[in-house]
């Protein structure tokens, strides 16, 4: 005890400057393609409305619709509870963030849809559209907005790349690019599709004199051939290259996806075991580049007589908790019954691991020994469970500081920390 211990060492000092030299290109190559998450909020869900159909009204007359439906179905933190199997300590607190969460931001990112939802109209019409959209969302919005326009193939490649331009012409003539604009590409099946959609957005840029990069799109996997290339490569990994810096998120097309494997329509779901597969790819392919990754959508309706939307209601909310525990953090929902389970599976997912989330970080902090030993990835994880958290409302920047001894900022530090 107490002795000096003699340090020897063999290389020279310029060894590892020979390494650094060998490595630099890579160092860079890392920093470029893997810059990490941005910790920015991301959207628990999208909601898509056709754009014929989107109106000034709409954020909000989803937000009431979805209220009716719970005054309706299940008027209470009770009867909430006991259709989704709350436990009974978080059925209250849930049901009741759940209200406030529909009667203050119902909708936390809305696309406007000139696909699938919208169809083939004269193009007048779709301008017409097109331009009401950009008017109507600069006036009154989300947190998070834009279109989702026809895809890059040769039949309605036009006709897409027209109404993007009569969008985002629109917002900038209403006052400019909202911060949370959202533009998604769909129908994608080779990454020199999505390169021409950000050259798209790169010549609007330079008309404009916007600033490089300032657009940035969702890439929407619904084809067999985004995952798996001819030559057997993943595809979706050269797509997000092909982005240039642009893409921002891949979405799973339930749908589409499924019926280009030949799922037959009674087994289209996100649960299916090729819908796994798919969203595993496309979730290894985006870690670590800032690219997010979003589940798709049921298409199992929460209408009619109660027993029938009680039996929805179980279902979506089930999805949507699966989808969590995947990490996959965001969906899409295609009707205003769907906001009460997706916030409700949300909040209940937060809320039920708050307490240890916020115990294991203020050990990890305190550098004291418990039941686990968390290293640095870990406490990321847990400050950016914590983030999300407050992020979607299910979680106030107070019981959270009291219960991590960290602030927000403090919390954003440890969640943004990479390795050295």
């Amino acid at each position: 005890m107490g002795r000096q211990e003699r340090v020897r060492t063999s290389l020279g000092a310029g060894v590892g400057k020979e390494v650094d030299g060998l490595l630099a290109p890579v160092d860079a190559e890392l920093a470029l393609r893997y810059p990490g998450d941005p910790g920015t909020r991301q959207p628990v869900h999208t909601v898509y409305v056709p754009g014929d159909v989107f109106g000034a009204g709409t954020v909000r007359e989803w937000g009431d619709r979805a209220l009716a439906a719970l005054d309706e179905h299940a008027p209470d933190a009770d009867s909430f509870g006991a259709v989704l199997g709350l436990d009974g300590g978080l059925a209250g607190p849930v049901y009741e963030r759940v209200r406030a969460k529909l009667e203050r931001e119902p909708v936390e990112d809305l696309r406007v849809d000139f696909e699938d939802g919208y169809g083939h109209r004269p193009d007048a019409e779709e301008d017409e559209h097109a331009a009401r959209a950009a008017r109507l969302l600069a006036e009154d919005s989300p947190p998070y907005l834009g279109v989702r326009v026809k895809c890059m193939e040769a039949g309605v490649r036009e006709r897409g790349v027209r109404t993007l331009d009569v969008f985002l012409t629109g917002l900038l003539a209403a006052g400019g690019l909202p911060e949370g604009l959202n533009l998604t590409l769909p129908k994608v099946t080779y990454a020199e599709q999505v390169a021409a959609f950000a050259h798209v957005l790169d010549a609007f840029e330079r008309v404009h004199g916007l600033e490089s990069g300032r657009l940035g799109f969702e890439i929407q996997i619904e084809t067999s051939q985004a995952i798996l290339a001819t030559d057997g490569t993943a595809t979706v990994a050269r797509m997000i290259q092909a982005a240039g810096g642009r893409a921002t998120g891949l979405h799973y097309g339930t749908f589409d996806y499924s019926a280009a494997l030949g799922v037959s329509a009674a087994h289209q779901a996100p649960d299916h075991p090729a819908a796994d597969h798919a969203k595993a790819v496309m979730q290894v392919a985006a870690a670590g580049t800032g690219v997010r990754v979003s589940d798709g959508s049921t298409n199992v309706l929460p209408v009619g007589p109660t027993a029938q939307v009680h039996d929805a209601w179980r279902l979506h909310h089930r999805l949507t908790r699966r989808a969590l525990a995947r990490a996959y953090h965001q969906g899409w929902d295609m009707h205003p019954g769907h906001l009460p389970t997706r916030y409700a599976a949300v909040f209940a997912f937060y809320r039920e691991g708050f307490a240890q989330a916020a115990a294991r970080l203020a050990a990890y902090t305190a550098r004291a020994q418990g039941d686990v030993l968390d290293e640095p990835a870990t406490a990321r994880a847990l400050s950016g469970y914590l983030l999300r958290g407050l992020h979607c409302g299910a979680l106030d920047s107070a019981e959270v500081t009291a219960a991590s001894g960290l602030s927000r900022a403090e919390l954003e530090n440890l969640a943004a920390l990479r390795p050295q």
